[in-house]
């Protein structure tokens, strides 16, 4: 039996995962896999997620050279979500150029931005 089939994957065949900072401990996105993405990131050790909306595989920083190095790859005790503890390079892993995709909190029943852009997405991935 492989480690693949002791996850619990949801109707479309994927589970969510979320990806924590190594050294800070901070979340840092929450993603889908599905079997292929969560095989390839157990063995080349990088990031490797399912687009919902492009309904295509992707490696984190395949565009924005913002690789997510996986150090450990964990499963919750329902056996349906992932946690990735990554090095995350360049330290930004939200596609808006933020360090991290939780970069708004609910405050007095608005949600606020509270993070800054550490580098303009069109310089990132273009126009």
């Amino acid at each position: 039996m492989s480690f693949l089939d002791t996850i619990r994957w949801n109707a479309d065949g994927l589970v969510p995962a979320i990806a924590q900072d190594s050294q800070s401990g901070r979340v840092l996105t929450l993603a889908w896999m599905n079997r292929e993405a969560l095989e390839l990131t157990s063995s080349t050790r990088e990031a490797h997620y399912w687009s919902r909306s492009r309904r295509k595989l992707w490696r984190k920083g395949e565009s924005s050279g913002h690789v997510q190095h996986v150090r450990e790859i964990r499963l919750d005790c329902d056996e349906d979500a992932v946690l990735l503890v990554v090095e995350q390079e360049g330290g930004i892993a939200c596609h808006t150029g933020r360090e991290r995709c939780f970069h708004r909190r609910l405050d007095g029943g608005v949600w606020r931005v509270d993070e800054p852009v550490l580098r303009d997405p069109k310089d990132i991935y273009g126009d």
